[in-house]
């Protein structure tokens, strides 16, 4: 009889569910990407689509593991409040009551899934530690320093801890509201993006400016010398209220028009690359302080903060690149991978099994199951009647500066499309780059696609580390490769590398190498399969409205081809409507 444990994210936002069977993954979803939509609470279509992946139901399970402790995150805030109701009555009662409004929503989420689970079974465990957990026990380490960040969890912003063998020991925690992640988001809005949604828009301006204001963020956030983080509350409005929270003191400090509308291009520049570089050099000196402090040199980090794949990137630089590691899904919603790996490991005391090798872990479709769908909508398509003929159709589609969507296994679970549900185009297609932005994804012009590349191939053109398997940090072009068009190059001839192992994904592996063999390089662009401001796909439905809603030249999914314009024809396959068609 295996033991199942569900691991549940907090459910404030990113919610999402994930599966473990005797040590081992088998399921994990974000609720967001079966939603279509931003959702929170519990994840219940998360969790039915883990069980559906396992084929079992809720007596199938042994133990339910949530990454969040709500009473603890109440009473944690609530002195926080206090402390600060003397500076900002009316503020501190509209946060506590809107506070309270949140606890109410999680002990019933709480409640209802006591009554869906058997009593006893639900386990409650810190927000951080569940963060900790989902970069240590995911890590190649038996041993490492553990660094988690974020706006707030359980009341917390940061912890330190040590991870050793099956166990994790807390060092330091940082409580809200000193916090880089929410400083950050202070940055996003000021600079003219959406906080909580656009972090990743200020990240990649970061580079086209200058560090003008390093020092005074560094100043806000050293208030008492040491190298935890901690707010200087005079660069911030009483009570930390309302949206924009600076005070006069930081628009003196920094010479900036209090009016955010008038801030120029190069000023909002210079906020983003301040921001970076400030967080960079806050962490790499609470990460040295511990180190010497430990003896440790082997670092994870974990939290919301570090889906910066800059910001890995630089800690990489400061830190020793073979020494860093960050789980594929850093975010909220790892913290579901986590929290199941706290039961299993805290709670049963089992012993480290290896960690996951891949991130595929969502829905999978069965081909009849594809093959309805496309039929249900009168969608014309080809069949190769092999895997041969159908790569082949798909290079030459690329090859003739066709963008292909590409759906093929289980979905990806994290932030990133990893080849499973991407968008893939040929770095050197005419117009290729304007033709992913204005009809596709429809974004900013300094946001990069990434560059996928075999493992066996990556050294041939590029250095980057081992977080580029998870796109989590960036590259550099190496100085005597020549192959890649300037227009896909980063400030200091960096780019967004994506790594492919064969073992991992043995199909888009394959691709690359049969591209490679008639382009320049093996490497395609690789962007994530979904419409402008919605969540990656998961299902063959959400390909297809995604295909058709969109600049897309082709889908691919599963064995099947679809294209809006004849696919060049070097392998005989006929063009067919809703059937099996073979060549």
């Amino acid at each position: 009889m295996c033991m199942r444990i569900l691991g549940l994210s907090s459910f404030k936002h990113d919610t999402a569910a994930a599966l473990l069977e005797d040590g081992v993954f088998k399921a994990a979803i974000e609720n967001d990407k079966l939603a279509r939509a931003r959702t929170r609470n519990l994840p219940e279509m998360a969790i039915h689509s883990c069980f559906e992946t396992v084929d079992t139901d809720w007596k199938g399970v042994d133990l339910v593991a949530v990454a969040t402790q709500p009473l603890r995150s109440w009473s944690r805030k609530s002195w926080l409040r206090a402390k600060l109701s003397p500076l900002a009555p009316i503020a501190s009662t509209y946060y506590g009551a809107n506070e309270i409004g949140v606890l109410a929503r999680e002990l019933n989420d709480l409640r209802v899934l006591r009554r869906y689970a058997r009593q006893g079974k639900v386990i409650e465990f810190d927000h951080h530690l569940s963060h900790a957990a989902s970069a240590f026990f995911l890590s190649p380490w038996d041993r490492a320093l553990i660094v988690t960040m974020d706006e707030d969890g359980d009341g917390n912003s940061a912890t330190v801890s040590v991870g050793e063998g099956n166990r994790i020991r807390v060092l330091q925690t940082v409580p809200f509201p000193h916090s880089l992640a929410w400083v950050y988001s202070q940055i996003t809005d000021l600079a003219g993006f959406r906080p909580h949604l656009e972090e990743h828009k200020a990240q990649w301006l970061s580079l086209e400016g200058q560090p003008l204001f390093k020092n005074v963020l560094l100043q806000m956030f050293r208030s008492r010398g040491d190298a935890l983080p901690r707010l200087d509350y005079s660069f911030f409005n009483r009570g930390l209220a309302r949206q924009l929270s600076f005070s006069p003191k930081f628009y003196r400090s920094t010479g900036l028009p209090t009016d955010p509308s008038q801030l120029s291009e190069d000023q909002r520049k210079a906020l983003a690359s301040s921001m970076q570089e400030a967080c960079a050099e806050v962490i790499t000196s609470v990460v040295e302080t511990h180190r010497r402090r430990e003896g440790i040199q082997e670092v994870c980090f974990a939290g919301g903060l570090f889906q910066n794949v800059l910001l890995v990137a630089a800690l990489e630089r400061n830190l020793g690149t073979k020494q860093v590691f960050v789980p594929p899904a850093p975010g909220n919603a790892g913290t579901s991978l986590g929290a199941a790996c706290l039961a299993w490991h805290h709670v049963l005391q089992k012993p480290r099994t290896e960690a996951v090798p891949h991130v595929y872990l969502g829905p999978k479709f069965k081909r009849q199951e594809i093959k309805d769908a496309l039929d249900n909508s009168k969608n014309r398509y080809t069949l190769p009647n092999t895997e041969e003929r159908q790569m082949e159709s798909t290079v030459q589609l690329l090859l003739a500066g066709k963008i292909v969507g590409w759906f093929q296994g289980a979905a990806e679970f994290g932030p990133r499309a990893l080849g499973n549900r991407s968008v893939f185009a040929s770095p050197w297609a005419l117009f290729v780059k304007e033709n992913l932005n204005d009809f596709i994804k429809h974004r900013e012009w300094f946001r990069p696609f990434a560059i996928s590349v075999p493992e066996e191939d990556c050294e041939r053109y590029f250095e980057g580390s081992l977080q580029c398997r998870y796109m989590n940090s960036v590259g550099r072009v190496r100085p005597e490769s020549h192959c890649l068009p300037d227009s896909f190059l980063l400030p200091g001839q960096q780019v967004r590398l994506h790594v492919v192992e064969k073992r991992s994904n043995p199909l888009f592996w394959a691709l690359l190498k049969r591209f490679g063999e008639q382009a320049p390089a093996p490497m395609l662009l690789n962007t994530s399969f979904n419409l402008f401001g919605e969540p990656l796909v998961v299902t063959p439905r959400d390909a297809m409205r995604s295909y058709f809603a969109s600049g897309l030249d082709a889908l691919v999914i599963d064995k099947f081809i679809l294209s809006k314009a004849p696919i060049p024809n070097s392998n005989g396959v006929r063009v067919g409507n809703r059937g099996t068609v073979v060549a």
